[in-house]
């Protein structure tokens, strides 16, 4: 299941979404008639019931009303990450053990606006590709494909087989985000867990750790907030 109006549109516009479930007596937004004229174009049933069907269906997440059946997106497994046919300067977004769904869901959201070609996370002691993540992802979870692995060093080196370059972010590295220059060709940004970072041997995997530089008093960011500034300041400057 997906939840919320943008989710569910992007469910829809995927052609992921089975069927609409909107609650009875819900207001007829923009943005809602918006959802509804799309399933419409779409074919996607519509399901009108109780908003407390819904809200069980949202298992606690804020629903807005709107929950959508979907058909799962197929994960890539480790073996497609060193076979897949990446791009020249494709982008791939590593998590190294981010345990909050919504963390999880706000780094696939600035990944896939970022322009990246695939998230990799932890099959185990990880974030699920839960519903909480998926609306937190404003749907972007339903374009991003994932890599869910059991060991992330050995992920990275699959990448690395692809020709992959993977730059670790690292609160004690002496080289800045901004400073790092990585060679031409695909890149992987690797973020550890929320509090502990990277684990030592995703770390000693990594080719390149980089930081963000902290003026502030603050002691470092938020995962999801680090991820955006990392994969803008390591990518736009091959745009020049």
């Amino acid at each position: 299941m997906v939840v919320g109006r943008r989710p569910a549109l992007e469910a829809v516009r995927s052609g992921a979404a089975l069927e609409l479930m909107v609650a009875t007596g819900s207001r007829r937004t923009p943005a809602l008639r918006e959802l509804l004229e799309a399933a419409r174009d779409a074919g996607v049933a519509v399901r009108w019931g109780p908003a407390a069907e819904v809200a069980a269906l949202a298992a606690g997440a804020r629903d807005q009303g709107v929950a959508a059946r979907i058909r799962g997106p197929q994960p890539l497994s480790e073996a497609d990450l060193a076979r897949r046919a990446w791009g020249p300067r494709a982008v791939v977004v590593v998590l190294d053990g981010v345990t909050d769904p919504r963390n999880l869901g706000a780094i696939a959201r600035t990944a896939e606006a970022a322009g990246a070609e695939a998230l990799v996370v932890r099959r185990r002691r990880g974030a699920a590709l839960s519903t909480a993540a998926m609306r937190a992802s404003a749907g972007a979870l339903l374009h991003l494909p994932v890599a869910e692995v059991a060991n992330v060093s050995r992920a990275l080196a699959r990448l690395k087989e692809a020709g992959f370059w993977a730059i670790g972010l690292d609160e004690s590295a002496e080289t800045s985000v901004g400073r790092a220059r990585p060679p031409a060709g695909p890149l992987a940004l690797v973020l550890g867990a929320e509090g502990e970072g990277l684990s030592r041997l995703v770390r000693e995997a990594c080719d390149e750790l980089a930081s963000i530089p902290m003026a502030g008093s603050v002691a470092s960011l938020n995962v999801a907030v680090a991820a955006g500034v990392a994969l803008y300041a390591l990518t736009s400057w091959q745009e020049h």
